[in-house]
């Protein structure tokens, strides 16, 4: 493991969590949209993280040119969350059941976004994002002290 390894695994992290926050942002921001390109609500999307394994030689020497960390966490996946709707009567919304004999009459369909489990994956990923920028100032502060018993 080199020097800067534990730097680069944090780094990831820093990443990751970044766009958790961005879906996150995402998802808050699009909580009242009843109307999206498809003709539906908006749909709540998930993040979901995987361990970046020991890369192939390909892999590795790609992610030197790149200049990609080796481990770490990386996203695997953003998915939608296939929970149903939530119902609001609102007979008077323009995406309201308008036909009388229906038994949805009156009601609106709303995105399946629920505002506090929204503001609790903000929190952790804010957390996490915190203790990755911790774990980097560690590393530097480590490697900071390293060069000093050189003098």
């Amino acid at each position: 493991m080199g020097m800067f390894d534990s730097i680069n695994i944090s780094a990831s992290g820093l990443t990751a969590q970044r766009l958790r926050l961005d879906v996150v942002s995402s998802n808050i921001s699009n909580a009242n949209t009843t109307r999206g390109v498809d003709g539906q609500p908006y749909r709540r999307q998930l993040v979901t993280f995987g361990e970046r394994v020991a890369p192939s030689f390909q892999d590795a020497l790609n992610d030197q040119l790149q200049q990609a960390p080796s481990q770490g966490v990386r996203v695997t996946q953003i998915t939608r969350d296939e929970a149903p709707f939530k119902l609001m009567y609102d007979p008077s919304h323009p995406d309201a059941e308008k036909n009388p004999s229906s038994p949805m009459y009156g009601y609106v369909q709303m995105p399946n976004v629920d505002i506090s489990t929204e503001m609790v994956d903000m929190i952790s990923a804010s957390r996490s994002y915190e203790a990755n920028i911790t774990a980097i100032n560690s590393a530097k502060s480590m490697a900071m002290k390293a060069l000093e018993i050189g003098r």
